[in-house]
């Protein structure tokens, strides 16, 4: 296919981007290059590689973006809640308005298909923290991220808005691992990070439950879903991760105290957190048949490497950041 990849120089849209050149498909990324472009140089010379530098809230620039486009892959927004908090109208008119448009513009143009990635933060914060929510279960999204990301869901899920075209939500568990365009500001990189070059971590509300997935794993769902039957996609939403893999923050720390079992680790009682929840990720497996290939353990130990390495040493950058 001939696929758009929105976000394509991001954490997560640079290693599905050359997942997708992996397996044949004609790649065109829309980046607006906010945190610059070098995820991008592997798969540069490519001759199935194409790349336009412009807003996705552009309406003039992504006419022409859509042009021959068969499928639509949306990554572009500005992610976690730490970052839309510090810009919300941005937030706001990049993750919602930004999305609805792309999604009128995916009808006109009789797109046959559109990914969205969403979040299982859409959950917020569970009454009882021994069940496992699924895609059945009521969000209850308490930051302005998941706010945008439930309002574009909503539209997405919706056959009277989509038409034709075939869209898919996919909620992700809170990602991991090594990207050509690397972070330090999620839980697992930021927290191995920590421990291994300051020897020191504190950790808030060590008691409150995530699910993670490795970002391989993430780009390997998105061209699952790309090559899935549409009676199979077609106004669904999916949770995607490992159900095993499903952590308290206190167990994540555990994991990764064998790389520095001489860091000092503080754990500071903090009584509620906004996000507090553990998800099922039945349907996915069943309906598509998809299961992740990396565990944390495993994650840990990739980035345990690589912050050992020497590869990287510039961990206060704020390109690691968003």
């Amino acid at each position: 296919m001939k696929i758009l990849v929105t976000g394509g120089a991001g954490y997560v849209g640079s290693p599905l981007v050359q997942t997708l050149l992996a397996e044949g498909h004609q790649v065109r990324v829309v980046d607006s290059l906010r945190h610059g472009g070098r995820a991008l140089l592997p798969v540069w010379s490519n001759p199935n590689f194409e790349f336009c530098k412009a807003d996705v809230r552009d309406r003039q620039a992504m006419g022409p973006a859509l042009e021959g486009i068969e499928a639509v892959v949306h990554l572009a927004a500005i992610v976690g809640d730490p970052a839309c908090a510090r810009q919300p109208e941005i937030a706001r008119s990049v993750n919602l308005d930004g999305s609805l448009q792309l999604l009128a513009l995916c009808k006109e143009r009789r797109i046959e298909r559109l990914v969205f990635a969403s979040t299982c933060s859409n959950y917020g914060k569970m009454k009882e923290i021994s069940q496992y929510v699924d895609e059945s279960s009521e969000l209850n999204p308490v930051s302005l991220y998941a706010e945008t990301k439930v309002a574009v869901e909503r539209a997405l899920l919706d056959p009277s808005q989509t038409g034709d075209l075939c869209a898919t939500a996919l909620r992700f568990a809170t990602v991991f691992g090594v990207s050509p365009r690397m972070r330090f500001d999620l839980t697992v990189n930021e927290f191995v990070m920590e421990l291994l070059t300051k020897r020191k971590l504190t950790v808030f509300g060590e008691q409150f439950w995530r699910p993670y997935i490795h970002v391989r794993d993430m780009a390997r769902c998105v061209a699952l879903v790309l090559g899935s039957p549409p009676g199979l996609i077609r106004n669904e939403v999916f949770n995607v991760g490992a159900t095993e893999q499903n952590y308290s923050k206190k167990q994540l720390v555990e994991m990764m105290q064998r790389y520095a079992p001489d860091a000092i680790v503080e754990y500071v009682q903090k009584k509620e957190d906004p996000r507090d929840y553990r998800v099922s990720f039945a349907k996915i497996q069943r309906v598509l048949g998809f299961r992740c290939g990396y565990s944390v353990e495993q994650g840990i130990r990739e980035i345990a490497h690589l912050v050992t390495s020497g590869v990287l040493n510039d961990f206060e950058n704020p390109e690691y950041r968003n």
